[in-house]
């Protein structure tokens, strides 16, 4: 039977087995950590898009300038960097790397709060980029080996918390910190927090068994004992439909929350009216709420339905994303802030439904040795596409539009986004099908 005929079957048949299962000792405790280092993780990495109105001000960038610094620049570092850095952890300690990267990126971030000018803010994000791309990878197979089957969906769902909480920490604080300080205040302060935190992980987060659940769970195993060979492992996640069309599909979805999300702050302080203390309060309840929700629900309901057919990992995305074009079209046309925060909340929450979907099939898809590398893999298709490519492709429309429409340039920026939603449900669609037949053959 082909391999992922076996994948399909176990999953498909873990049921009372896999739920019997505990998570490893310490667990929680651990995943609370990684979930406060992700905090960090996405807080530092929006802190630039959250500052945007007063860092524009003082260094005078465009928005396309900052589309780049925010979109190609750092998704080129990040991406690039992550795949060595995810060989390297499968084949050492995951910990170590990951406490490693989360030094890195935070002295990076507060190099950003020193920057003179927008040349060295460039390279003080591009740092901060080389070092994020060694956080979450490592996390998430760290996370598969502390849970075992059929609790990972939640697991990783409240791990995907970071972004959300990250987020809305990142815009209560910085936005707070810059209005009572300055911008380059909130960038050291935070920056110094992230060199605590890796001290934490270091001496509190301890290496798991790789693979150890699965084979207690009774799962077919895919682990041939060895390290993971890096093309070797290259080749059969590109090779694999599954994965392939997940990182497509999660790519594509990206193009969308990055490219708005870059520019959210700054479209509802410059064509919305909303000032700083205003983003740090209803923003952040917007973001805590909406996202946060999505994507705890989001884990509950992944691992609920794909108990009983993996196809949940593409449908539920699929569904959500196009509930979410009508609330996200409200958002941007709204006339005043308070309504279009209030339609935004539709779309920030099932935006994200597809991140924990994605995580999760990935993991429990590829052999324990190459899951550190094949996450890293799917964050090369998902950040190199989607961060790549959003943030740039709205910040190059709306400098474009500009000098004609001067007043909503990021208006019709963000409208030129909705198109993206169609392609991402496309794609995900596209794995449910692969999935209903590798379900049907086994």
């Amino acid at each position: 039977m082909p391999q992922h005929a076996h994948a399909s079957a176990a999953a498909d048949s873990l049921g009372s087995s896999a739920a019997a299962l505990r998570p490893a000792k310490g667990a929680w405790p651990v995943l609370a950590i990684l979930c406060f280092v992700y905090v960090l993780n996405f807080l530092d990495r929006q802190l630039l898009s959250i500052l945007a109105k007063p860092i524009q001000d003082e260094l005078g960038v465009s928005d396309g300038q900052l589309g780049l610094i925010g979109g190609l620049y750092f998704a080129l570092f990040y991406c690039l960097i992550s795949i060595p850095v995810g060989w390297l952890a499968d084949r050492t300690n995951r910990t170590r790397v990951l406490a490693l990267a989360c030094g890195l990126w935070s002295a990076a971030t507060i190099a950003c709060g020193l920057s003179a000018n927008y040349p060295q803010l460039v390279l003080a994000r591009m740092t901060v980029g080389v070092g994020e791309a060694g956080g979450v990878p490592p996390s998430y197979a760290i996370i598969t080996d502390y849970f075992p089957p059929g609790q990972r969906g939640t697991a990783l769902g409240l791990f995907n918390l970071g972004p959300p909480i990250g987020q809305a920490l990142g815009v209560a604080f910085g936005a707070a910190i810059a209005a009572a300080y300055s911008w380059r205040a909130a960038f050291i302060i935070l920056g110094a927090v992230g060199l605590v935190a890796a001290a934490v992980v270091l001496l509190r987060v301890r290496e798991p068994v790789r693979g150890g659940l699965d084979r207690a769970a009774a799962q077919p195993s895919k682990s041939t004992g060895a390290p993971a060979r890096f093309w070797p492992t290259v080749r059969m996640f590109f090779s694999n439909p599954v994965l392939l069309l997940v990182a497509l599909a999660s790519a594509a979805t990206q193009i969308v929350t990055y490219g708005a999300g870059n520019f959210t702050t700054l479209f509802l302080m410059r064509e919305k009216g909303m000032t700083l203390p205003d983003v740090s309060l209803w923003y952040a309840l917007v973001v805590a709420v909406g996202m946060g929700g999505g994507i705890f629900v989001s884990g509950r309901i992944i691992d609920r339905f794909t108990r009983t057919s993996r196809t949940a990992y593409a449908l539920v995305p699929a569904l959500t994303l196009t509930l979410a074009v009508a609330p996200y079209l409200a958002f941007v046309w709204a006339p005043s802030w308070p309504l279009a925060l209030a339609f935004l909340l539709g779309p920030t929450f099932l935006n994200y439904f597809y991140l924990s979907s994605a995580v999760a099939l990935v993991q429990e898809e590829v052999a324990p040795e190459q899951r550190v590398l094949s996450g890293a893999l799917l964050l090369l298709v998902m950040n190199l596409v989607g961060m790549g490519v959003g943030p740039t492709f709205v910040g190059m429309v709306s400098d474009a539009l500009r000098a004609s429409h001067p007043q909503n340039s990021l208006q019709l920026a963000f409208y030129a986004l909705a198109p993206v939603y169609a392609v991402a449900v496309g794609l995900f669609l596209a794995l449910a099908r692969v999935l209903h037949r590798q379900g049907a053959r086994a």
